[in-house]
């Protein structure tokens, strides 16, 4: 028996907004509803205008409605005329690759949609994040997402630091010309036997998932990497901490009013340690 493509009317929206996962790199990863939408929606929201029209032809398909730029520097200028779009039609927000929102525009009119009470939903798909967690080989039960790691040296360094004791892995984007110094950099402060991923051109003809240990990894893009990157640093192990380097954050609460069996017991739970030790530590700081 042979299952039909052709999707049931009631299947898909008649108003609203619409996002949708776009392939990406591998066109036959678009999904059959991605398709139809191209092809019937009133308007399509689109990142590049060119590249969503090249999706179209490559598969198969002719957009009926019109479509329009929507960027990172027009979003929230193009908000209100997609919201009247959308209380009329379909309104499909597509980006390069991947989800929309997730590092890619979309949030503005999501946001207005969902206050003005405009429907809101969305044709899962690929993306480049719950790709690389995947095949990545490393534990990723638990993870945070970071987007694009920070550019600036301080602000990179800050990012680091925070996540020396992070148990959850983490996942974020990288340029390949920053790639080298930003393993090299998390190496230093996470450790250089810290497991990581380094994941690029994901769903391509030339994809590439390296594994290794902070250190091997910045060592092997030192001799240069290419295209679309997605890293994936396994979690670390939290550091205990001793109850007397906290007595500080306590007596400050205190200070300013809060009881000291509570100020101890929230900063206990905040940084991992014992209630008691925390107290005792706070009381003979302030015997002394």
């Amino acid at each position: 028996m042979v299952a039909s493509t052709d999707l049931p009317q009631d299947s898909l929206p008649q108003t609203g907004i619409v996002l949708a996962a776009t392939p990406l790199g591998n066109v036959a990863d678009a999904s059959e509803r991605l398709r139809t939408l191209l092809e019937r929606a009133d308007v399509i929201a689109a990142e590049d205008t060119r590249r969503t029209r090249a999706l179209a032809a490559a598969l198969g398909v002719e957009p009926r409605g019109k479509i329009v730029s929507n960027f990172d520097h027009n979003e929230d200028a193009r908000t209100e005329e997609l919201l009247r779009d959308a209380r009329a039609g379909v309104v499909l927000v597509v980006t390069d690759a991947g989800m929309p929102l997730v590092s890619d525009p979309g949030h503005s009119i999501v946001a207005a949609a969902h206050d003005a009470g405009v429907p809101v939903t969305c044709l899962p798909g690929p993306s480049a994040v719950t790709t690389a967690l995947a095949l990545s080989g490393l534990s990723v039960g638990h993870f945070l997402f970071d987007g694009f790691a920070p550019r600036k040296p301080g602000a990179q360094e800050t990012w680091l630091r925070s996540l020396v004791g992070q148990e959850r892995a983490v996942c974020f984007f990288e340029s390949p010309h920053r790639i080298a110094a930003t393993l090299s950099r998390a190496a230093e402060i996470l450790g250089a036997d810290r497991r990581a991923a380094v994941c690029r051109e994901l769903t391509k003809t030339y994809e590439e998932v390296k594994r290794g240990t902070l250190e091997e990894l910045a060592a092997w893009a030192e001799e240069g990497v290419r295209g679309e990157i997605t890293v994936v640093i396994e979690g670390g192990t939290r550091a205990e901490e001793n109850p007397e380097d906290l007595v500080e954050l306590v007596l400050e609460r205190v200070d300013a009013g809060e009881r000291m069996k509570d100020a101890c017991k929230a900063v206990a739970k905040a940084h991992g340690v014992k209630t008691g030790d925390l107290y005792n530590a706070a009381l003979a700081a302030r015997a002394d």
